[in-house]
């Protein structure tokens, strides 16, 4: 996640996630087209031995949703999807899927804990 707005985010941040999300979009369009793993990565991909599928938390938001376009309601309980960026006001945040305008925090937001 990005913290965005006059005083926090510098280009080279922006840049590198940026640069981060082309490259995985740019893969998943050549895995569409047929493209095998082999002929994007070549012998320069680390092997990862002894693996397991695992799962992570990543940054979110939770709160009471009015106005989304798949999840609709007024002051329904929802969970977003990963959090990418959000502004030094609080006002603004952009999650993988669409920008949310922000209204109160919660109680206990946890953001500068």
């Amino acid at each position: 996640m990005l913290l965005f707005g006059r005083e926090t985010t510098t280009d080279e941040m922006v840049t590198f996630q940026m640069d981060r999300l082309l490259a995985l979009t740019a893969d998943m369009e050549r895995v569409r087209r047929g493209v095998p793993p082999e002929a994007m990565a070549g012998d320069a991909a680390p092997i990862l031995d002894r693996w397991i599928l695992a799962q992570r938390a990543v940054p979110c938001l939770a709160g009471l949703s009015t106005g989304h376009p798949r999840l609709v309601g007024q002051d329904r309980l929802i969970a977003t999807t990963d959090l990418w960026l959000l502004s030094e006001d609080r006002t603004w945040a952009r999650t993988l899927s669409r920008w949310y305008r922000l209204g109160r925090p919660a109680e206990q937001s946890g953001l500068d804990a």
